[in-house]
C-alpha cells in the first residue's frame, strides 16, 4: 500500500484545541499552553489512525492575501480587528493563543514535522499545492469547507473534517460531498461562490440558496456554464434566476479566484521539506521531553513521541 500524506490545515487545528481544551492549564509563568497540548495530542491521534507515512503542518503565511481582498474587499472583513484607526489588519487571534503560536512552531520543529507556508498565501493554497498532482493518497485535515474542493476519489484525495470535533471525525470523499450538497467535489468552489459563506465574507448572489445553486450546476455543470445559459434566451433559466445573476455580476467576475484554492504554488518538495515521519531521537527528544515538562505539556508530548515512534 502506497505511503499516505497527512496535510494539516495548522490554523484550524490550533484554534480547535485553544478552544476545546480548558485554558486554565497554564506553564508556570501563566502562560497558557492548551493549544500547544490540544495540537500535539491531535497530531498524535491522527497519524496513527489514519496511517500517515508523512505530515506537512500547512501554515497560513497570510491568512488574509492582499490581492484576494483586491478582488473582493468583503473577504474575512469580519475577522480583522480595528481597534485603532489606521493599525494594520490582524486576524482575530486572542492573546492567549498568539502566545502559543511560537511554542507551537518550537514543539513541531523538534518533533520533526515539516511546516510550510508560501508568502501571500493562505494554508489552503499550499494544502492544494501538495494534494494537486500528489504521488500519495492524501488526507487532508481541516474544519473549513472551503477545502471540499479538492476531495478526488480518482486521485484518492480524502478530506478529514473536524468540525463536529475529534470524537466525530468525517472522512469526505467524492459521495459523501454530493450526499451532503448534490454538488461534484470539483463543483463545490462555485457552488460556495454562488450560496455565499459568511464564515469567509463572501455574500453570495442574493436569493441563490444551497437548493438553487445545486440544481444549477446540476443542469450546467459550472459557473460559467450557469452564466453562459443565463446569457441565452433559449438556455433553460428562469428570468427571475437570471435577474439574481445579472444582478451579482460584479461579484461573480471575480469571487471564483477568491474562492478556488491555488493549486500551483513553488513548494519544497515533501522530502526537501521533511515530510516523512520517524522516531524523534538524540537531542531533539531530550529538548522535547524537557519542554513538555518546563511548559506543562502534561502527557500530551509523550503521546506523539509514542505515535512517531511508530513511524518511519
Amino acid at each position: 500500500m502506497a505511503d499516505r500524506l497527512m496535510l494539516l490545515d495548522t490554523a484550524s487545528l490550533y484554534f480547535r484545541a485553544f478552544y476545546g481544551v480548558p485554558d486554565t492549564i497554564r506553564r508556570a509563568d501563566g502562560t497558557p499552553v492548551n493549544a500547544v497540548r490540544g495540537l500535539l495530542d491531535m497530531i498524535a491521534r491522527l497519524t496513527v489512525e489514519f496511517d500517515a507515512a508523512l505530515v506537512v503542518a500547512c501554515w497560513d503565511d497570510d491568512w488574509r492575501p492582499q490581492w484576494r481582498v483586491d478582488l473582493l474587499p468583503s473577504y474575512k472583513a469580519h475577522r480583522v480587528a480595528d481597534e485603532k484607526a489606521g493599525a494594520p489588519d490582524d486576524e482575530v487571534v486572542p492573546d492567549a493563543l498568539e502566545a502559543q503560536i511560537p511554542m507551537i512552531r518550537e514543539v513541531l520543529a523538534l518533533a520533526g514535522i515539516a511546516v510550510v507556508g508560501a508568502a501571500e498565501h493562505e494554508a489552503d493554497d499550499v494544502i492544494g499545492s501538495y494534494a494537486t498532482g500528489a504521488a500519495h493518497p492524501v488526507d487532508i485535515v481541516t474544519g473549513d469547507r472551503d477545502l471540499f474542493q479538492l476531495v478526488d476519489d480518482s486521485h484518492d484525495v480524502r478530506v478529514i473534517y473536524t468540525a463536529r470535533g475529534m470524537k466525530n471525525l468525517e472522512v469526505l470523499t467524492d459521495a459523501s460531498v454530493v450526499a451532503k450538497y448534490r454538488v461534484l467535489p470539483e463543483q463545490y468552489a462555485d457552488f460556495a461562490t454562488l450560496r455565499g459563506d459568511t464564515s469567509d465574507g463572501l455574500p453570495g448572489v442574493a436569493g441563490i440558496g444551497e437548493k438553487t445553486a445545486a440544481t444549477l450546476l446540476g443542469r450546467h455543470g459550472t459557473l460559467d456554464g450557469i452564466l453562459a445559459a443565463a446569457a441565452d434566451p433559449d438556455g433553460g433559466v428562469s428570468s427571475g434566476v437570471r435577474a439574481k445573476l445579472e444582478a451579482a455580476g460584479d461579484y461573480l467576475a471575480v469571487a471564483p479566484a477568491v474562492v478556488g484554492v491555488v493549486r500551483d504554488l513553488d513548494l519544497p518538495s515533501l522530502d526537501g521539506a521533511g515530510a516523512r515521519l520517524g522516531p524523534v531521537t538524540g537531542e531533539a527528544r531530550a529538548e522535547l521531553e524537557r519542554l513538555g515538562t518546563e511548559w506543562n505539556l502534561g502527557g500530551s508530548v509523550g503521546r506523539l513521541l509514542k505515535a512517531l515512534d511508530t513511524r518511519g
